[in-house]
């Protein structure tokens, strides 16, 4: 029963960009981002924007069902289609149709909202160090303290213990801490770092430190300090939504499908989920800082993942 009547238009463009610098992770290194972008007209000449996000390894399958998708159907239709379809198309149908029912729309809701300070993501390996100075000089000039995310599991460990080392001798004592190892350790060197930091104050979590494969592990080593659940989200062998989890879980809404749960989620205060960004383009962008604006005056304010610089 809500937004516009009348069949809905749809017109898909694909595209690619480089990014700023190579990303660099426990499961390799990338370089561009590829994806499509939904415009979605109503009858009535409204319009919804939509992103479909696709990892390299998606693209064919992606194209292939898409395919099939009519240029127009009415909404009962796309509504039955949709959680049929890959989580790409999924949320780009989501985000377009959340836009056609008002999200952003200055008349319902104040138009759409602006995120919080992000946190600053800082490379692998030694480009931490002078990441780290930027970010640091960034915040300062800003006025706010800075919380700052490091990828490891990238490097060879006693590299990245003895980075650290520097990095904590380095961030002030108002900074906040997050490590990110993309599922990449095994559970010794998981509790090697855990004994390392389960005192250090400025830690915000690790986040996905063991595969989501090992949920046993990842609950183990939330008793003894704070982990964050990513990649387990999307991962069949991962933590299943319903079971009650004691931290964070990181949200990247352009990977997890129609984005309106999520919205709703945020809208009604559910603690402890931050927004992180999938390297999205500008059309996914505005609603992930939107997002994060809704999660900014909920229960548990945080820094969301924007990657600044990155993008």
């Amino acid at each position: 029963g809500l937004g516009p009547q009348g069949p809905l238009q749809l017109q898909w463009r694909p595209y690619r960009f480089a990014l700023p610098q190579a990303m660099v992770t426990s499961q390799g290194a990338w370089s561009e981002r590829a994806g499509w972008l939904l415009r979605l007209k109503a009858a009535d000449g409204r319009l919804g924007w939509g992103e479909a996000v696709v990892e390299p390894q998606q693209r064919g399958g992606l194209t292939a069902a898409m395919a099939p998708l009519p240029a127009a159907l009415d909404r009962p239709v796309l509504e039955t289609l949709l959680p049929q379809l890959p989580k790409p198309l999924a949320c780009a149908l989501g985000m377009a149709l959340a836009e056609l029912d008002g999200l952003g729309s200055t008349a319902s809701g104040g138009g759409w909202r602006a995120a919080p300070p992000s946190a600053f993501l800082l490379p692998a390996g030694e480009a931490a160090l002078a990441a780290l100075d930027e970010a640091l000089q960034t915040a300062a000039a800003a006025g706010h303290p800075p919380t700052v995310k490091w990828k490891v599991a990238a490097a060879a460990d006693a590299q990245e213990r003895r980075l650290l080392d520097l990095l904590l001798a380095q961030l002030p004592a108002n900074g906040r801490l997050r490590l990110d190892a993309n599922g990449g350790w095994d559970r010794t060197t998981a509790q090697a770092w855990a004994q390392r930091l389960a005192a250090e104050p400025r830690l915000d979590w690790l986040e996905q430190p063991l595969p989501p494969a090992d949920q046993a592990g990842l609950e183990a080593l939330a008793l003894q300090l704070p982990v964050a659940l990513d990649e387990s989200l999307r991962s069949p062998a991962g933590w299943r939504p319903g079971v009650d989890w004691p931290g964070w879980l990181v949200r990247r809404p352009l990977l997890e499908g129609d984005p309106r749960p999520l919205l709703a989620a945020l809208t009604a205060g559910t603690p402890r989920l931050m927004l992180s960004t999938a390297l999205e383009t500008g059309i996914g962008r505005r609603l992930l800082q939107h997002l994060a604006a809704l999660q900014a005056v909920g229960p548990t304010p945080t820094a969301p993942g924007l990657a600044p610089g990155w993008r």
